[in-house]
């Protein structure tokens, strides 16, 4: 994913006889495309090999970097085939509960029960990272409709869950923080990066990202104020000015990540392979599975016409749906 980043921005190319940004981006592409498997009825498991713990788990994570990178991937090559994984990945989860209507995302199942024991628990990385790959396809789809209420819907309960009073809080733990892992204190470092990222690809989702950015970036400095020098941060940020006593990379990595995001206006804009991206490519890179070039506007009449009657169907299923809920901000 930095290989992508350094792609998409247009990072100095390493030497020609050296992999590439986005070459190294599809091997990894490739690679993970190779492990997708049958149990579950798809879906990357947790590892990659039988030898290590949670082989037989399939999780929101895995599975939510590889949508974000066929997304990006999608974006820079205008190839819809990197398009059709990262729609066949939303697809899964939402098919086997790790997303469901409501647009919570959960941690993942066991393969034993085939998935149907979802963990519920909630980690802020899972939203940001399917919240930037379903903006990039709201990008890469020219702003469809559909992406555009994936990426709203998936946008307001991120901001629901993991902003109450608009400062960023790690569900999972930060009420107890005896129940952190060492992973759990740098996720919001995770979740606030690709937040500010996606106000790049979707414009209209800055002013309500930037606002919890905002308050979150003047309550994680406010927190930086522990330890023997008076400079370590913790991890509840909404405690302004009162360090919780944990210290860490992780703490360290999520309040100086909420900062810098402020800075995302001044940020390079994001190019591709049409608008000045220069980064050289291998499709064929890192594994067996091999990405053939399709163009974006390949489509049939058949194509077509099944495209407006699932138009038809979504948009009565939305109407719908709206007269019995209503979506907080």
């Amino acid at each position: 994913m930095t290989a992508m980043t350094a792609a998409e921005l247009n990072f100095q190319n390493p030497p020609p006889d050296e992999p590439q940004w986005l070459a190294l981006a599809q091997a990894v592409f490739n690679s993970l495309a190779s492990r997708l498997d049958d149990k579950c009825g798809g879906g990357l498991r947790w590892q990659a090999y039988i030898f290590l713990n949670g082989y037989d788990y399939k999780n929101s994570i895995s599975n939510g970097c590889f949508f974000n990178l066929g997304a990006r991937l999608a974006q820079y090559t205008k190839n819809a085939t990197y398009a059709s994984y990262a729609e066949q990945s939303w697809d899964w989860m939402t098919s086997v509960g790790f997303m469901d209507a409501a647009y919570n995302i959960y941690d993942g199942a066991s393969i034993d029960q085939n998935c149907t024991g979802v963990n519920p628990v909630q980690f802020s990385y899972n939203a940001g990272v399917f919240l930037l790959g379903a903006a990039t396809m709201y990008n890469y789809t020219g702003g469809s409709a559909l992406w555009r209420n994936r990426t709203e819907s998936l946008l307001n309960r991120t901001l629901d869950v993991f902003f109450p009073n608009d400062i960023g809080f790690e569900a999972a733990c930060e009420g107890a923080l005896v129940y952190c892992t060492v992973d759990m204190f740098s996720q919001k470092a995770f979740l606030t990066r690709w937040m500010a990222a996606t106000t790049k690809v979707a414009p209209w989702s800055y002013e309500p990202i930037m606002r919890r950015l905002r308050t979150s970036a003047q309550a994680a400095a406010q927190q930086c104020c522990g330890g023997a020098n008076g400079r370590r941060c913790g991890l509840s940020w909404a405690k302004r000015g009162v360090w919780d006593g944990t210290q860490g990379v992780g703490q360290q990595m999520a309040a100086l990540e909420v900062v810098q995001s402020l800075l995302i206006k001044q940020a390079k804009e994001t190019v591709t392979n049409e608008t000045g991206g220069t980064s050289q490519g291998n499709p064929a890179a890192g594994g067996t599975v091999t990405v053939t070039y399709v163009p974006p506007d390949a489509v049939t009449t058949a194509d077509k016409a099944g495209a407006a009657i699932l138009t038809v169907l979504f948009v009565g299923g939305l109407l719908a749906m709206c007269s019995y809920m209503t979506f907080g901000k």
